[in-house]
C-alpha cells in the first residue's frame, strides 16, 4: 500500500492590491515586469491582519506566457505583529487568455494555472507557526488585485 499523501488545509486568503505594472524592459528569459503591492487585507481561519503597502511582485514573462514570479511583502497581524513573505509561483493559461490578462483585464481564474509556494518570516510566539510550515497557495489575478489563498501542508 502506497504511503497517503499529505493534505492540505486552508488556513487563509489575502485580498492584495496591486499599482499597473512596471514594463522593466526584456531579459534573455522573457519580459520583465514588477507590481507594486498597495496593500489588502488577510482574513481566515488562521490568520488575520493586513498586507503592508510596499512590497513588490517580479515577474519575468516568457515568450510563451509562462510567468515565474516572486513576491515579497509583509503581514501584519491583528495582534500587530509583522510576517515577512516571500511567494515564489507560476501563472500561465491558453495564450489568447494570457494576453488578456496581461492587458488587465478580468479573465476567469478557472482558465488561469497559479500557483505559489510561500515561505512565512515570522517571530517566535504566537504566529511562530508560518514559519514551520510549508505551504502551498492559488491565486487569480484580478484587473486591480490578487487573490490569494493560503493551504498549510499537513
Amino acid at each position: 500500500m502506497p504511503p497517503a499523501a499529505p493534505a492540505l488545509e486552508f488556513a487563509f486568503e489575502a485580498q492584495v492590491r496591486v499599482a499597473p505594472a512596471i514594463e522593466a524592459g526584456t531579459l534573455p528569459a522573457g519580459r520583465r515586469r514588477i507590481i507594486p503591492i498597495l496593500g489588502g487585507t488577510v482574513s481566515g481561519p488562521r490568520l488575520a491582519g493586513t498586507v503592508v503597502p510596499g512590497g513588490a511582485d517580479w515577474q519575468i514573462v516568457q515568450p510563451d506566457g509562462l510567468t515565474d514570479l516572486t513576491a515579497r511583502y509583509t503581514l501584519q497581524a491583528e495582534d500587530g505583529t509583522f510576517i515577512g513573505v516571500v511567494n515564489r509561483g507560476l501563472r500561465h493559461g491558453p495564450p489568447e487568455v494570457m494576453a488578456r490578462l496581461l492587458a488587465g483585464e478580468r479573465v476567469d481564474p478557472a482558465l488561469i494555472y497559479f500557483r505559489c509556494t510561500p515561505v512565512f518570516e515570522a517571530p517566535a510566539g504566537r504566529h511562530e507557526w508560518l514559519a514551520r510550515h510549508i505551504f502551498l497557495a492559488t491565486g487569480e489575478r484580478h484587473p486591480d488585485g490578487v487573490l490569494i489563498r493560503f493551504f498549510v501542508v499537513t
